[in-house]
């Protein structure tokens, strides 16, 4: 597809201008948040927007109706609480870390916990500013072996085979078969080369399947690599309980209850909050 202009998927530090004001995106890498920032972002909804945080497809986070300066930043008190909150670390790289991860990895299922490819990867993301130049819409995919992302594959990405085994996804193509500890850097180098071929322009395309050439040698899908599963249902599910968030999104109230550590957004529009180890019961003393 050609393109006519450049990416202007929103940010923190770009927000949009909609008609009820700023609207900020937040990427939550995996979804994974905790619920502490999610009630200190919830109290800047508040403050400052309509005090609501509503959920993308993408497994981030949206506020609307933030204040704007003339030139259509966000307004300094807001930016600085936002920051605060932890989910901004790196202003540079605020739009391009879009990362998918099957939501109940590492806690019930699966093949493999992707958890730490996905901090990997994040870290990689982060630490290389010629990576903060990928389009905000570009996604990588990090699918643990159960195939609930098989319909989401769209840049960059990878299916566990194994505890030990990934293949990576490269566009709509299955690339190579590589190990988890390699997977990241893998990843990575993959999206610096399609920023050195994509060229620059309005034009430049955003994603990998809209380049002339492959971006890299294809292969079959390994065995059990095309696993395909639907979405997460709501309600109980192994792991914890998946709770439906409907479009008006998130308050103060639904998230004053939430457990301090890691909730995890999901792309079906929903909040895994993971089961919570029992604590052990002791005998009382005789």
């Amino acid at each position: 597809m050609a393109r006519s202009r450049p990416d202007r998927c929103p940010g923190i530090v770009h927000p949009w201008p909609a008609d009820d004001g700023g609207l900020v995106r937040i990427r939550v890498p995996g979804g994974r948040v905790t619920g502490t920032a999610m009630r200190a972002l919830a109290a800047v909804a508040e403050q400052y927007g309509d005090g609501r945080i509503r959920l993308t497809a993408r497994a981030n986070l949206q506020l609307r109706a933030m204040p704007l300066t003339t030139d259509g930043l966000l307004a300094a008190d807001a930016l600085a609480a936002l920051t605060a909150t932890g989910l901004l670390p790196s202003a540079r790289h605020d739009r391009v870390r879009n990362v998918l991860v099957s939501p109940q990895t590492g806690l019930a299922g699966g093949r493999t916990d992707l958890r730490p490819v996905l901090a990997a990867l994040d870290a990689l993301l982060l630490a290389h500013d010629a990576l903060a130049d990928l389009p905000g819409r570009f996604l990588f995919t990090l699918d643990d072996g159960r195939g609930d992302l098989a319909d989401r594959h769209k840049d960059l990405g990878l299916v566990a085979l194994d505890a030990h085994r990934a293949q990576l996804r490269v566009g709509a193509a299955w690339g190579e078969v590589v190990t988890l500890g390699d997977a990241p850097a893998a990843l990575a180098e993959l999206a610096r080369r399609f920023l050195a071929v994509r060229g620059d322009g309005p034009a430049a395309p955003w994603h990998v399947d809209e380049l002339v050439l492959p971006l890299a040698p294809t292969a079959a899908p390994a065995p059990g690599a095309a696993v395909r599963t639907g979405a997460l249902g709501y309600g109980a599910v192994p792991g914890g309980e998946h709770l439906p968030v409907g479009d008006d999104g998130l308050g103060v109230a639904d998230v004053a209850a939430w457990p301090a550590d890691t909730v995890v957004v999901t792309p079906w529009h929903g909040v895994l909050i993971p089961q919570q180890p029992q604590q052990p019961i002791l005998e009382e003393s005789r």
